[in-house]
């Protein structure tokens, strides 16, 4: 990864929330740089070269030139930053002073191009779930990012950080079986309820007590002629 430019600082002699305050005032912001062997030292930015960084096509990747009036120049990279959480702009930022031979650990942003047959073929779902990972190598070696083509991916197939394209420079120290991205099978419609009419209860069939006369009177219809009563005189 080549410099992209330089951002010039100066020697900061005041601390303090106060002096930090002022410094701000004066369209600057306190920082700070370190590491490398060599001792810290409290700085002044300006913050729009520092966003310059940020909005680099490495973003916080980024390897510049740290110049410091009396002091030689600095091959520096972003280690932390703070922002004002209401104004959205830059309040402090700390560099760390990197060397050519020694290894560091980034994280790096994954890419994809193309459209999956998965999707564009047979409607189904892509997630894009991992979309950055920690890498090892040497400050020139860092790539921008890591880009893969999902064009071939179908239904039922996963892209892991095994299947990354990376140099044999870069060390991925994520797992290997790690998934970065799938296709799911399309969301199956649910069929509308089907509305039940639920049978009316039969009425009940109305049992009418009968009375003792009539009861009676149904015996005498039922005997033989020869056991019927007589009449009555």
């Amino acid at each position: 990864m080549a410099e992209i430019f330089n951002v010039e600082a100066e020697a900061r002699e005041t601390f303090g929330k106060n002096a930090a305050r002022r410094i701000r005032y004066s369209d600057r912001i306190p920082a700070v740089v370190y590491g490398g062997g060599g001792p810290s030292i409290p700085l002044t930015v300006d913050p729009k070269a520092i966003l310059r960084v940020l909005h680099s096509d490495a973003g916080h990747n980024a390897i510049f030139t740290l110049e410091i009036p009396g002091k030689a120049p600095a091959r520096v990279m972003l280690r932390e930053w703070q922002w004002d959480p209401l104004r959205g702009s830059l309040l402090h930022v700390d560099m760390v002073r990197i060397a050519r031979d020694a290894k560091l650990r980034v994280r790096v942003p994954i890419q994809v191009t193309g459209e999956p047959k998965g999707v564009k073929v047979q409607g189904g779902l892509f997630e894009f779930i991992l979309r950055e990972v920690e890498v090892e190598c040497l400050p020139d070696d860092i790539p921008e990012h890591i880009t893969i083509d999902v064009t071939e991916m179908l239904i039922g197939r996963n892209l892991r950080v095994s299947d990354l394209p990376v140099a044999e420079k870069v060390k991925v120290l994520a797992e290997p079986a790690r998934v970065v991205a799938h296709v799911l099978p399309p969301k199956a419609e649910e069929a509308p309820a089907e509305e039940v009419v639920a049978a009316a209860p039969a009425e009940p069939e109305l049992i009418r007590k009968r009375k003792p006369e009539e009861e009676g009177a149904e015996e005498e219809a039922e005997a033989p002629e020869g056991k019927q009563k007589k009449e009555t005189k």
